[in-house]
């Protein structure tokens, strides 16, 4: 018996079908039936009634076309988006397997869109995507699946390759890191984005299909993301208890906080015209007794969400000015140290009556204690008690800093009615300033317009002595950064500044540009 797949069946069915659907046999189908009931009467009739249709669906004209697939396409790249990912993963995985050939997965989530869209507007936002989806495809095989995923994400899913193992799937993460670091043109200015790059293997993966590959390679990336910018990890099955993990962390973070394991960092902050030290900011940090070194990303929200932000305002402000007096006994010279205050803490009308209480309790004076301030608080802010407590502690005699300055549209006046006394240069602005001139001028205006303001200014995310170097002769005040030194428990703070004092000794200093 032949079979329906059979390709001369297939054949004659396309030539009956051919024929039946041709305009001159359609015409004759009503005459055919009106002779055979003048000529044969209802039995003739009835006969062709049950010919035609069964001529007909042996040709196929009557079994319903199968749907003919589309491939989903992003409006703004131009990309397939995320099924197409899934079924290239899927069809190399049951097909090629065989074969001795195998696929990956990678996820890449950019970094700096937002600010960029910000800064620029939503339609030089979308040109940066478009031109980061052209790159990242020129970086990979012609075989290679390259798609859309939500947001700021892209995924690649790998043609069918005989190998696919860590060393080579870091190579063409760092190639794509290359690619989306190119800076990008956008109204005769320079912008730069990086990314978190994500990525599994077909034999890490939770189950051999494509959507489970993918899916670990988005775990991958948002671990990535976590630790960045710039980082890159592979997927483990350890980063699922690390999912469950997160889950669980609103149930331990209250007994974190009374058990002291959530403590500040430190990360110090350096004046370009002396070299000196001239502050620390505390940072959070959560050293869990199961699972290590939990990073903020995980942990802030919890507490958010857990209504525990001022509790662990308290334990970090406590630490903060511990570590002052510390620093003092040593015989340090660390004028002051910065605290990040969220708009929720801000909002407390007893905050100024906490601080004194606390800077009486340690014999230190107000201005040792730097309140940094979301620039995005400051623009969104119409709330009085907020505006009332910034302007009280800066009455009282502690340092305002208008935190990543640059992404929240802080107007002038907003900066005079907070008595913001420093600007703390977002870093966006601080990427490549050594080597980009549209960097340049755009901090130097940010630089004219705080002299002109009579505010101090500091640049965060210093991560190279080029960049050190321009800020210098661009005339910012203070920097801060990876360049410098990573935030450090408090351990390692009274052996580090003196390192860093026994370098100033012998090094030549970075000064300003001669004006």
């Amino acid at each position: 018996m032949t079979s329906s797949s059979d390709p001369g069946t297939s054949r004659l069915r396309a030539a009956l079908a051919a024929t039946l659907t041709q305009p001159q046999v359609l015409a004759l189908l009503p005459a055919l039936t009106l002779g055979a009931y003048w000529l044969g009467g209802e039995q003739a009739l009835f006969a062709v009634a049950l010919f035609v249709p069964v001529v007909f669906a042996l040709s196929g004209l009557m079994i319903p076309p199968e749907p003919v697939s589309r491939p989903t396409i992003d409006h703004i790249t131009g990309l397939p988006l995320r099924d197409a990912a899934v079924d290239a993963l899927e069809d190399t995985l049951t097909h090629h397997n065989s074969r001795g050939m195998t696929t990956a997965c990678v996820a890449i989530s950019l970094e700096g869109l937002s600010e960029l869209s910000d800064r620029f507007g939503t339609p030089a936002g979308e040109l940066a995507l478009r031109r980061v989806g052209e790159r990242l495809a020129g970086a990979l095989r012609g075989a290679d699946v390259l798609v859309r995923l939500d947001g700021a994400s892209f995924a690649a899913a790998l043609g069918p390759t005989r190998r696919a193992d860590l060393e080579t799937l870091l190579q063409i993460a760092g190639r794509l890191q290359d690619a989306v670091r190119e800076p990008i043109s956008i109204d005769a200015t320079t912008a730069y984005l990086s990314c978190s790059i994500g990525f599994c293997l077909p034999n890490r993966s939770p189950s051999p299909k494509g959507e489970a590959l993918l899916a670990a390679a988005e775990t991958a990336m948002r671990e990535a993301r976590s630790h960045g910018p710039g980082a890159i990890r592979a997927f483990t099955s350890e980063m699922q208890s690390a999912i469950a993990l997160r889950h669980d962390l609103i149930d331990d973070v209250s007994e974190a906080l009374e058990a002291g394991h959530i403590r500040p960092w430190f990360q110090p902050q350096i004046s370009t015209d002396t070299g000196q030290v001239t502050g620390f900011e505390a940072l959070a940090r959560w050293l869990h007794t199961d699972h290590g070194m939990i990073p903020p990303s995980d942990f802030l929200t919890t507490i958010e969400q857990a209504g525990l932000s001022e509790r662990l305002s308290e334990e970090i402000l406590f630490h903060a000015f511990s570590a002052l007096r510390s620093w003092d006994k040593a015989g340090l010279n660390i004028p002051t140290v910065g605290v990040n205050f969220s708009g929720d803490e801000l909002r407390n009308p007893k905050l100024v009556e906490r601080i004194k209480w606390e800077l009486d309790r340690f014999n230190l004076h107000p201005d040792r204690l730097t309140v940094e301030v979301l620039e995005t608080v400051v623009s969104d802010s119409g709330d009085d008690v907020i505006t009332r407590n910034i302007a009280a502690l800066a009455e009282l005699g502690c340092g305002i800093d208008l935190d990543d300055f640059g992404t929240g549209n802080a107007s002038i006046a907003a900066i005079r009615r907070f008595a913001i006394g420093r600007l703390k240069i977002d870093r966006s602005f601080i990427t490549h300033v050594d080597q980009d001139r549209d960097q340049q001028d755009m901090v130097a205006a940010i630089l004219t317009m705080s002299e002109r303001l009579g505010l101090q200014t500091l640049a965060e995310g210093v991560e190279t002595t080029g960049e050190h170097t321009m800020l210098a002769q661009l005339g910012c005040g203070h920097i801060q950064g990876f360049g410098i030194a990573r935030p450090m428990p408090f351990e390692e703070t009274i052996a580090w500044a003196r390192k860093h004092q026994d370098k100033l000794v012998q090094a030549p200093r970075v000064g300003r540009q001669a004006g």
